[in-house]
Parts: structure tokens; sequence; C-alpha cells
């Protein structure tokens, strides 16, 4: 899968909304943040929780240009869980953590600027 990282980048091709709602993304609070040692390009690793039924998953994410690891945990952020895990390295990553890029294209988080429950699905 090849992500865009431009701020500039040409929009996709038109989808329907039942194609936007195959897409679940969900709210989540970083229970925990480490340092991915073993990635190729520098990441951490989150532990995301999204409440009942989905509980804690997995993410691996290059978000280290504005993070810190002390500064994550309690932090909402939203993230794709229903694409196939994927193995990077050493772990499985469960979910897409998402962000959009910074005019250097480094990574900013999606979050919302209000508290919602962990689980809550974007639409």
């Amino acid at each position: 899968m090849h992500v865009n990282h431009s701020a500039n980048s040409e929009p996709e091709p038109e989808i329907g909304f039942d194609d936007f709602m195959k897409v679940d993304i969900r709210v989540g609070t970083i229970k925990s943040a480490e340092v991915f040692k073993e990635a190729r390009k520098p990441a951490y690793i989150l532990m995301i929780d999204f409440g009942d039924p989905i509980g804690i998953k997995k993410s691996s994410a290059q978000i280290t240009e504005h993070y810190d690891c002390e500064n994550l945990p309690g932090k909402k952020v939203a993230a794709v869980v229903n694409f196939a895990a994927r193995q990077i390295g050493p772990i499985r990553s469960e979910v897409l953590t998402l962000g959009f890029p910074d005019e250097q294209g480094r990574v900013v988080l999606f979050s919302p600027d209000q508290s919602v429950p962990n689980g809550a699905r974007l639409f």
C-alpha cells in the first residue's frame, strides 16, 4: 500500500458512501509508547485502548519528529481498526494510526478536539 505523504497531493477518485463505511475508523487512548528499536525508519510502538469490544491494539507509528514517548500515554488518536495486521520487523501492527503531513511531510496525529469515548466510530 502506497501512502502519499505530501500535503498537496491530488484527490483520490470518487467513491460511494458504502465504500467509505467499509473503513472502520475508531478513536482510542494511547496506553503506552516505546521506541521501536528494530524499525528501519524511526518509529514508536503504541498500545491503544479502543474499549469494548475491540480492546487494546498494537500499532507501529512513524511519529518521532513531533512526539516523545513520555507525552503520548493518555492522548486520544484515530486509527483504522479493520485492516489485516501487518508484520513490521518483529512486531505485528494491528491498527493503522492516522495522521496528516505537516509542511515537511512529518506526521501530525489525527485526534478529536473534544472528549469522545474509546471505540467511537468516525462517520
